[in-house]
């Protein structure tokens, strides 16, 4: 019956995933690189009928109420803290914004009863078999598995054991983006302030759950650079050396990043894979159809867990049945959601002082707000099954 299920990351789609698997009666265990349950991150949201009734359906609208952050406005200001345009809430927080670490929480926990979390750890191998999947762990030992899927991000490990080299799948978009906290020395209120130079931004916005706190946001355009993606002290000269010279607060804000202890830094890409499976594996989220940012990844990575699930419970456990029916659910809704992404570094970081007061411009106008938001609204909408659940399972 293909029951038991290992699934690679424990950050968003990884834990939707074995939530809905646990409902309908799936042994699912999630194998995580980091030492614990992750936290912290930028503010994520959800917009849409698709998303809200997916989240509807997990029970969690009434929890990510609670802590939703409320939207955060953005202002965009000349060297002299001049407001040259100000984007309201909605435009960034959709229908609901949460703070990443905190919805993954939410997301452990709910899917903690069924599932076997395994942290600390990360795959280094799968080897399939004719009836199942052998997958090698960096420190523990060998397990034999069902399946396997992979909702480990942008950089999938599954991805790259199962289908090949990640430069076979992964564009880089020309931009870079960076995030740190620090203290909120500039006493911010509410919502984000950033100021632009051709190719680069460098913003910061209040905690929304600790005043005292701000969150940095820096993005820049670059070519594809060589760095190792475990060295911090690296990213952060890269960081430095894109906005040395810059005025406004950013000297500021790049003292504080060489002071910060954790930093979030990667390259706007975009993932694209052919098919999502391959045997006995298959991709979920951001491994199989991701935008770093803006491409709407995280409602569709929680939708796509839910059809994923739902596939593998009505096909009884038939992988090629179910992968099928998920993938071609799916494929143009996901690519959809993702193409946001393909203009996120330029409209962030525009290349040009010309293209900087063109964004300001247009985006000062209500009617084009108001037609972008229905826009993004309308591309986060597809169809969704109603899938039973194995309601003996969940009372057990």
């Amino acid at each position: 019956m293909n029951r038991n299920v290992l699934i690679s990351g424990a950050g968003i789609a990884g834990p939707a995933l074995a939530y809905w698997l646990g409902h309908h009666g799936f042994k699912p265990t999630v194998v995580e690189l980091t030492p614990a349950p992750r936290g912290g991150g930028h503010a994520v949201d959800f917009r849409g009928e698709t998303h809200l009734t997916v989240l509807e359906r997990m029970g969690l609208l009434p929890e990510l109420r609670r802590i939703q952050t409320g939207g955060s406005p953005i202002r965009f200001v000349d060297e002299k803290g001049r407001t040259l345009l100000h984007l309201p809430a909605e435009f960034a927080g959709g229908a609901i914004e949460v703070l990443r670490g905190d919805l993954a929480h939410v997301l452990y926990e709910r899917s903690l009863p069924h599932t076997e979390y395994i942290f600390g750890d990360s795959i280094t191998g799968l080897t399939e078999t004719a009836s199942g999947v052998r997958a090698d762990f960096q420190r523990g030992p060998s397990r034999d598995f069902d399946l396997v899927i992979g909702a480990d991000g942008l950089h999938s490990q599954v991805r790259r054991l199962a289908f090949g080299p990640e430069e076979d799948y992964v564009t880089h978009l020309g931009y870079y983006a960076a995030t740190w906290q620090l203290p909120n020395d500039l006493k911010l209120g509410k919502g984000s302030v950033g100021h632009n130079a051709p190719g680069r931004l460098a913003s910061v916005g209040t905690d929304p759950r600790d005043p005292a706190r701000a969150g940095a946001f820096f993005v820049f355009a670059a070519p594809e650079l060589p760095y190792d993606r475990r060295d911090l002290e690296q990213q952060k000269r890269l960081i430095d050396n894109a906005f040395a010279g810059l005025g406004w607060e950013v000297p500021r804000l790049l003292a504080s990043l060489r002071q910060a202890p954790d930093l979030y830094f990667d390259s706007i890409s975009r993932a694209d894979v052919g098919t999502w499976s391959t045997g006995r594996v298959c991709l979920v989220g951001d491994a199989a159809c991701g935008a770093t940012i803006g491409g709407m990844g995280t409602g569709t990575a929680v939708v796509a867990a839910y059809v994923l699930a739902g596939e593998l419970a009505r096909a009884r456990g038939d992988h090629r049945t179910a992968f099928t029916r998920y993938e071609n659910r799916l494929r143009k809704y996901a690519e959809g959601c993702q193409a946001g992404g393909d203009r996120t570094g330029k409209f962030l970081a525009p290349g040009t002082a010309t293209g900087i007061r063109l964004r300001n411009v247009l985006l000062s106008r209500p009617s084009l707000l108001k037609g972008m938001l229905k826009l993004g609204e309308r591309i986060s909408t597809v169809p969704l099954p109603d899938f039973p659940v194995d309601t003996g399972r969940v009372n057990r």
